[in-house]
């Protein structure tokens, strides 16, 4: 899989493989299929590939069912992502500064708290 590939992209382009190699005359099964996908994901799905591994029965895993569970963590992760955009822009819009602890007046005195 690329940096940067959607998961429909990256099963597009292995089922298009997996029917020429089926074509010449090779045994390709979903088993092969879901065990080849699931090795050459890229970093970012290295969580949900040991969840599908330990909770999963690989040998009755079609190749559906791995790229719809995969499918879902992409969204998830992309969500996640723009969440996090967002969060950024609103601190910048600050000047830099977050919320949190500021300096306040009290009394004619200076004092150091939450603002």
């Amino acid at each position: 899989m690329k940096t940067g590939e959607s998961v429909t992209d990256y099963f597009g382009r292995v089922m298009v493989v997996a029917n020429d190699m089926r074509n010449c005359g090779e045994d390709m099964n979903d088993v092969k299929i879901v065990e080849k996908i699931l090795r050459t994901l890229t970093e970012n799905f290295n969580f949900i590939v040991c969840s599908i591994e330990e909770s999963k029965d690989i040998d009755d895993l079609t190749v559906d069912e791995l790229q719809s569970t995969l499918l879902v963590h992409e969204q998830k992760v992309r969500r996640r992502g723009s969440d996090e955009q967002v969060l950024k822009v609103e601190h910048d819009s600050n000047n830099g500064r977050g919320k949190g602890r500021g300096t306040y007046s009290r009394g004619g005195s200076s004092q150091r708290g939450r603002g």
